[in-house]
Parts: structure tokens; sequence; C-alpha cells
């Protein structure tokens, strides 16, 4: 399993001007709930941009709750007021890219979270996968390699375990800007990877235990540096 790491200021730039194109046609066209938008290919030929383009923008609308793809069918209109879907692709316009420092922090009051559902509702392929992601990084620390991949990975795992796909997919979104910024900030060195080893090794087992407290308590205490990194620089 790998995280895809993306460069997006340009594809958000392209993403933004995708959704204002898509917003102007709504209102010019006084498209209504229920109504399908042009194919991905219309829209890609329309606004002069590549198929994928408009499949990330929609992607995005979709996310928000503003259109409702259906298979083989296409994409429509969600079951929103017109006033209330112009505001809300308005504010998405003006959504800014999130620092680093707030990345890290949504990561650590996620990861409180699903860490404690983990323990609930974990599965033994759940265990497994956590256990696969756990010998990946020990394996890559032990032998000087850098690891912050596996150690997302293994962070991953135990969202999928939590069985919230809210905070599942919250987690998928903000990794691979925290995996693309991690040495820029100089967050971890090598002896936080060799303290991470134990201290994965105490969160796997207090999920394996399903001991919620324990749980969140391990999780605190493997979060100890980046707490001291968003609250006290």
């Amino acid at each position: 399993m790998r995280v895809e790491i993306l460069t997006k200021s340009e594809i958000n730039e392209v993403q933004k001007d995708i959704i204002s194109k898509l917003k102007d046609y709504i209102e010019y066209k006084n498209l209504e709930p229920g109504d399908k938008l042009p194919s991905e290919r219309m829209l890609s030929e329309k606004f002069s941009v590549s198929r994928s383009n408009i499949r990330e923008a929609i992607q995005k609308l979709e996310f928000f709750g503003i259109l409702k793809s259906r298979p083989q069918s296409g994409t429509f209109i969600a079951n929103i007021g017109k006033v209330a879907m112009s505001g809300m692709m308005e504010d998405i316009l003006r959504l800014e890219d999130p620092d680093f420092k707030s990345l890290v922090e949504t990561r650590i009051l996620l990861e409180l979270k699903t860490v404690r559902l983990a323990s609930l509702r974990r599965t033994q392929e759940d265990l497994a996968k956590m256990r696969a992601a756990l010998d990946a990084y020990k394996e890559k620390v032990l032998n000087g390699k850098d690891a912050v991949e596996e150690d997302l990975l293994f962070h991953l795992a135990i969202a999928q375990a939590s069985k919230n796909s809210t905070m599942n997919t919250f987690m998928l979104i903000i990794t691979p800007e925290i995996i693309t910024n991690f040495e820029k900030y100089h967050v971890c060195d090598a002896n936080l990877s060799f303290n991470g080893i134990q201290e994965h090794e105490n969160i796997f087992e207090a999920i394996k235990d399903q001991d919620p407290q324990r749980a969140k308590r391990t999780m605190k205490t493997h979060f100890k540096v980046l707490y001291q990194y968003c609250y006290n620089t």
C-alpha cells in the first residue's frame, strides 16, 4: 500500500477555475436539484481542460454535497436550494490551503478519536494491516532509512479500523500534505523515529487489547513532540 503524493498548488487553481465556471453554468442554465450536468467529456471541451481535472472538481463538489454522481447515469445537482448551493460554492472558492501546523493539529485531533474507535471496532484483518505497517516502519528505522510514509500508513490503518468513513476520508485528505512537508519543517529526527518503534507497539497493543482509554493515552504520548510543535512554536 502506498500513499500517492500530489503537488496541489497548480491543481487547486485549475479546480477553482472549473468550479467557478460550473457555478456560472448552473446559474446561467437555471439548473434545479436533480438536473443533470453535461458529461465530463463535454465539460472538458467547454472549459478547455482535461477530463481528469473535471473529474477532480466534480469529486470536490460531491464531497461538499453539491453534486451527486450516479454510476452509468452521470452527475446531477444534489437536493439543495439554489441560494444555499451558490453560497456554498462561493465558500469553496474562498477556501485557502491549510498551513502545515493546521494539518498536523487536525491530524492529532482526528487520531485521538480514531484510535479509541479502532480499539473498540478493530477486526483481525485490521490488526494484520497495522502489524504490517508497523513492521515496515521498524525495518526502515533500524536500517537508518526514512520511514515517514510507513509511520503514516500505520496511522491510516488505525483510521480504517475505526470504521468511521468520514474520519478515514479526512485522514486520507490530509496525509499526502503531511508526508510532503514533514522533512521540510523538521518535525522528526532519527531519535524520534527510534522512540516511535516502541510507541507504535504500545498503541498497537492497546488496540489489540480493545482498551480505548489506554489507546488514547498511548497516542497522546506518541504525539508529544507534535503537540510541542503545534502549540509552543
